[in-house]
């Protein structure tokens, strides 16, 4: 059996000459990380040396007895002291699950939270009639591509472009995409402007950088060229910084975070130009933050919108908003 948190002693990992066992490892770096005030320290524990070792939870548990070898347990105390600093375990292992998805995050991306999966939730209950369908899907500011990866698995027939404004991001993205066999198409672009360009007087048309051979986004004849548009945009108001939790506050992209000194400067434009490229019953969802849900609700137009919801995440906060252009 593993030592539980009662039979922890807060003490160093061993030095090099030493032997460590998995049984050790785990209860002294439990220790260092409860000790440094990490969250969640035992399971941050258990992924680090999971990654270290490139076994599974249930391999842990069923030998205790292994010796970790030189490299593993310099590797290990390494990137347990680094997450006793503030970096965040996602970051540490190269890995986060969302929508029974595997992901590779790296501090060019936000890590995908399990509250956005709310927003695939509502677009499968508002969408259940048309899954069928070829639906043409925008994700705006994709980062990792959590939403456009889980979107394309869920439409399967369906066309999928991702923007972000962020090279490395949508590098991430793009690697993502191929890890879990769904084509998307990647467009670097400010929310949605470059598609504006299918619009009568607008600029450019948008730079698609799509797979070899693979066809790309045409807009439909007279009409807007998407079907569904969905967004986990930065929420966060400058303001708010100094309460932020350390590993999110130094450790993730402040352009994926920060929106202006209250958080809402990103959901108007958002919102104009998805009422300029939803077709007529085309469906927009966007991820809140806490106190946005009134202030996002009041920039919908009601000559411009209908059906519009608010959905709460499992914690009763106000987090997804959803609506249909009229």
């Amino acid at each position: 059996m593993l030592a539980s948190p009662r039979d922890r002693e807060t003490t160093p990992l061993p030095a090099p000459s030493q032997k460590l066992d998995v049984r050790n490892a785990l209860a002294q770096a439990m220790s260092c990380l409860e000790a440094a005030g990490v969250p969640s320290a035992s399971l941050s524990t258990e992924l680090l040396l999971m990654h270290v070792l490139g076994r599974d939870r249930a391999w842990l548990y069923a030998h205790p007895e292994y010796v970790l070898g030189d490299n593993e347990r310099g590797r290990f105390a390494q990137i347990t002291a680094q997450r006793a600093a503030g970096t965040p375990t996602q970051y540490l292992t190269g890995h986060q699950e969302f929508w029974g998805l595997d992901f590779e995050v790296t501090p060019a991306v936000l890590i995908p939270r399990p509250e956005t999966e709310h927003l695939i939730e509502v677009a499968l209950a508002r969408l259940a009639k048309r899954k069928a369908e070829p639906l043409r899907i925008a994700d705006v500011g994709t980062g990792s591509g959590c939403l456009a990866v889980a979107l394309a698995h869920e439409f399967p027939d369906s066309r999928v472009v991702a923007t972000d404004v962020s090279t490395a991001a949508l590098e991430v993205a793009r690697r993502n995409a191929a890890r879990n066999s769904v084509a998307i198409e990647f467009v670097q672009t400010n929310v949605l402007e470059s598609f504006l360009a299918d619009v009568p007087g607008a600029g450019a048309a948008p730079r698609v950088d799509s797979p070899a051979g693979e066809a790309r986004l045409e807009p439909l004849a007279g009409k807007a060229p998407f079907d569904l548009i969905v967004s986990n945009p930065p929420y966060v108001g400058l303001r708010e910084a100094p309460q932020l939790p350390r590993e999110v506050r130094e450790h993730e992209p402040p352009e994926a975070l920060f929106a202006g000194e209250d958080g809402l400067d990103f959901y108007p434009r958002l919102i104009a130009h998805a009422e300029i490229l939803l077709q007529s019953g085309g469906l927009l969802i966007v991820e809140l933050g806490h106190s946005a849900a009134p202030h996002a609700r009041a920039m919908l137009d009601a000559s411009a919108w209908s059906d519009i919801a608010i959905t709460n995440d499992l914690a009763g906060i106000p987090r997804v908003l959803a609506a249909t252009r009229a």
